[in-house]
């Protein structure tokens, strides 16, 4: 069995159903805020990837709390995690929110950058997203990271690009220079 057919056949599913439903803006924040769950807390991977230790209520509910409760949570995604449940296909369940994630991102047109700042800046994250509306017409969303080692400045990563304008990888670039420089004299 392939996991990666499995996976993406059911986040293709989830992606039409909440198309359908119109309900996409809600599950697809939810299922970003399981990813962060399932990618950040080891506990709670042992719960929802072990097989027969836990059981599927055990793995439900857990999933519920991480949402803020089953009331909180969006009919469409409590339908999917019972049917990955009910299919025994839990052990595939992050790779499922991941393609889920990537495929709601292409279909809505929406952009995934990474902006590391030296101190926040709120006029520097509403500077990128509206150059990046203006030029692919579509959204930014935009994870954001503060590193005082940057000194100044910021690093933004999308996709395939990256924008280094921070102080530190200038000063490197001089010390660089210096040191090139220096060879060529000895």
């Amino acid at each position: 069995m392939n996991i990666g057919i499995v996976s993406a056949r059911y986040s293709q599913a989830l992606l039409k159903y909440v198309t359908e439903t119109g309900n996409g803006p809600q599950v697809y924040s939810q299922v970003r805020q399981l990813e962060k769950c399932l990618s950040s807390l080891d506990d709670m991977k042992a719960i929802i990837y072990h097989p027969k230790a836990t059981s599927d209520k055990l793995k439900y509910d857990v999933l519920m709390t991480a949402l803020g409760g089953e009331d909180k949570a969006a009919d469409e995604l409590k339908r999917f995690l019972k049917l990955v449940m009910k299919n025994r296909r839990t052990k595939f369940l992050h790779l499922m929110l991941l393609i889920f994630m990537d495929e709601y991102r292409h279909a809505n047109n929406i952009s995934l950058g990474h902006l590391v700042m030296a101190v926040p800046s709120e006029a520097l994250k509403r500077k990128l997203t509206d150059i990046v509306h203006d030029e692919t017409g579509g959204t930014l969303e935009l994870e954001t990271r503060i590193d005082p080692s940057l000194i100044g400045g910021f690093v933004f990563d999308m996709e395939w690009t990256r924008l280094d304008a921070s102080v530190k990888s200038q000063l490197n670039s001089i010390r660089r220079q210096f040191i090139e420089k220096n060879r060529r004299i000895v």
